[in-house]
């Protein structure tokens, strides 16, 4: 069984192809080993089995020629990141819709569909998360916050109909896509084109919802990557982690180990065919207490974060997976330990090239008025 891991040089990918490896996949590997991502050039990490493609899934030519040979396509490639989207439309477009609409295009044109397509999408299509309304237990899924709702109601969402304070819970899929920021929006339509096409010309697509996910490899120089990372960024550095808000918003952060075993019993089983599934722990986390968290690791506790009460555009309050279906489809239940999955991050980025770059990101997100003071 042949698999193609287009990105597979990144964070999620590298671990996937070991594990491909390890299960008797012939693997490729197709990544355009971008300086943002990866700084220093192919990592080290890379297993010399799989074959390795320097290239753009943008490129027809060597997309098509990596296709060919797929039993199997698990598409990671994609240009990540929130804040940057917003000024860098035109690129994070090109990259994520414009990729996978030419893997697509060639699916459909060589016409040997692969046995099994998996497209790792985004919980940003939700927008914000789902909440219960306290007096009467309602299910509620509010509009992202602007500006003008946090002056008016604090950070808190409310009920539009009752002004009650709303209580976060779990997300399931058949909750309402209303993405706001465009990297969230060029994640669903990856989403809604493949799944689209799978059910025209009848090849099996599952699409994963990933929520926060964190691990060693995650790039330690790259501003616009994972929270856990920027973090660690700045506390290698001996700079304060910066959170915005006042530090009581919550991610669902989910080890790169459970999501490889996510996307291996995808690939073994038929039952999730066609479906998008949540991908996450379920647990939710404030963002202020993983900042102190990885500063108690790395021995530099007295680092508290920068809690800044500043908003920045298009940011959740809360949003933890429901992963009810998951687990009943393809019998997904995360096995890693938070405490042991922080204590292998900060081991391995103690031991690993790092800049810290956020103040270059922070100051370019003020330039174009996308953070704002609410004093």
């Amino acid at each position: 069984m042949h698999a193609l891991v287009t990105g597979g040089a990144g964070f999620i990918g590298s671990f996937l192809i070991e594990r491909l490896l390890s299960q008797g996949y012939t693997v490729t590997i197709l990544d355009n080993l971008t300086p943002q991502v990866h700084p220093y050039g192919a990592p080290a990490h890379l297993p010399a089995a799989a074959e390795h493609i320097i290239g753009d899934v943008r490129d027809p030519a060597v997309l098509g020629d990596a296709l060919a040979r797929a039993d199997v396509v698990i598409h990671c490639a994609a240009a990540v990141g929130v804040g940057q989207s917003m000024y860098q439309v035109r690129h994070y477009v090109d990259v994520n819709v414009g990729g996978i609409a030419n893997l697509l295009q060639l699916i459909v044109d060589q016409k040997r569909r692969p046995n099994k397509l998996v497209v790792l999408t985004s919980m940003t299509g939700y927008g914000e998360g789902a909440y219960r309304r306290p007096s009467d237990g309602a299910f509620i899924h509010p509009a992202v916050r602007t500006e003008a709702d946090v002056r008016r109601n604090g950070w808190e969402p409310v009920c539009a109909q009752t002004g009650e304070r709303l209580m976060p819970a779990a997300t399931p899929e058949d909750t309402t896509l209303q993405a706001q920021n465009i990297y969230a929006l060029t994640k669903r339509y990856q989403e809604e084109l493949a799944l689209s096409l799978g059910r025209t010309y009848q090849f099996p697509v599952v699409c994963l919802r990933l929520f926060n996910v964190y691990g060693p490899r995650q790039s330690l120089s790259n501003p616009y990557t994972g929270v856990l990372a920027i973090f660690i960024s700045r506390l290698l550095a001996g700079q304060r982690p910066v959170v915005y808000e006042d530090g009581l918003q919550t991610r669902d952060f989910v080890s790169v180990h459970d999501v490889v075993s996510a996307i291996i019993r995808v690939l073994s089983c038929s039952e999730a065919d066609g479906e998008a599934l949540n991908i996450g722990s379920g647990v939710p986390r404030r963002v202020s207490d993983c900042a102190r968290a990885l500063a108690q690791q790395l021995g530099c506790a007295e680092i508290a974060p920068e809690i800044t009460e500043q908003f920045r555009s298009g940011d959740i309050r809360h949003c933890t997976a429901d992963i009810r279906k998951a687990r009943e489809l393809i019998g997904y239940a995360p096995q890693s330990q938070w405490e042991d999955n922080l204590r292998e991050l900060v081991e391995w980025a103690r031991q690993s090239p790092s800049a810290d770059y956020f103040g270059d990101a922070d100051a370019e997100l003020r330039q174009r008025q996308l953070i704002q003071s609410l004093a």
